[in-house]
């Protein structure tokens, strides 16, 4: 008689598996994947999301204005382009100050060739031109113009009164003609004092520009002021020297429009 195995109240262990550590390691390398996938995601710019930002902030700083002077400041779209940003525009000129402006050109112009021509002719001791308050005064030594206690222009003084004329020719400005004398006294001859000698100085010259030189004589006005307005002290026969002349003033105009 067989022996039948009594099965009931028997259990059989399931064997150990010895690779479980696959499992968590496939989890390690799935996670190191995705992190380094994020990674280069990161790595790599989004052009088109980049444009959408630069076009936004083109409009924001579109719609306000810049802290800097003008407003509408750079945009991305500009520097980009390698385009220079544009100037503030140009506050728009009176006709009075369009006017001035223009004259103040024309002075200094003026006071640029007049400079240019005394140092190439070497007329540094005999003629002085300077920029003042007034306009562009010319300063003539007396005796590089006149003889000792005369009014009649020399021979040699014509040359730098042609030249003047042809400057004087283009200008709108008045011209002003001043004879200035030292403090001594005068004794005899034709002129009875310094007034008149200082103003019949001035008037020669107004004749050469008009008589020799053909300009307008609505461009001019004379005065003869003796010794009364010294550059100078009279103590010293070279401060009497310079005292001596005969001062043309290129005359600042007005501005005022239509003032004539």
């Amino acid at each position: 008689m067989r022996r039948r195995r009594r099965r009931s109240g028997l259990t059989t262990e399931p064997a150990e598996n010895h690779e479980r550590w696959l499992i968590t390691y496939s989890d390690l390398i799935t996670l190191l994947l995705i992190f380094f996938v994020v990674l280069y995601a990161m790595s790599q710019l989004d052009v088109k999301k980049y444009e959408v930002l630069a076009q936004s902030l083109q409009f924001q700083f579109a719609k306000s204005d810049s802290v800097i002077q003008g407003g509408q400041g750079l945009t991305g779209e500009m520097l980009a382009r390698g385009v220079a940003p544009s100037s503030p525009p140009a506050v728009s000129e009176t006709p009075q100050q369009q006017l001035k402006r223009l004259q103040e050109e024309e002075l200094q112009n003026l006071l640029k060739v007049i400079q240019t021509y005394i140092r190439d002719h070497k007329l540094q001791d005999k003629v002085y031109v300077a920029d003042t308050p007034k306009g562009i005064a010319i300063r003539l030594n007396d005796l590089f113009l006149f003889d000792l206690g005369e009014a009649k222009l020399k021979q040699g003084a014509t040359p730098v009164l042609d030249k003047l004329s042809s400057l004087f020719r283009t200008l709108d400005n008045t011209i002003s003609i001043e004879g200035h004398t030292d403090n001594l006294p005068i004794y005899g001859g034709e002129y009875s004092d310094n007034w008149d000698l200082s103003a019949a100085r001035s008037l020669s010259v107004l004749h050469y520009f008009i008589d020799k030189s053909k300009l307008a004589p609505g461009k001019f006005e004379i005065a003869g002021y003796a010794d009364t307005r010294p550059v100078t002290s009279n103590d010293t026969s070279a401060g009497r020297s310079k005292n001596r002349r005969v001062e043309i003033t290129v005359l600042r105009a007005s501005t005022d429009v239509g003032s004539k």
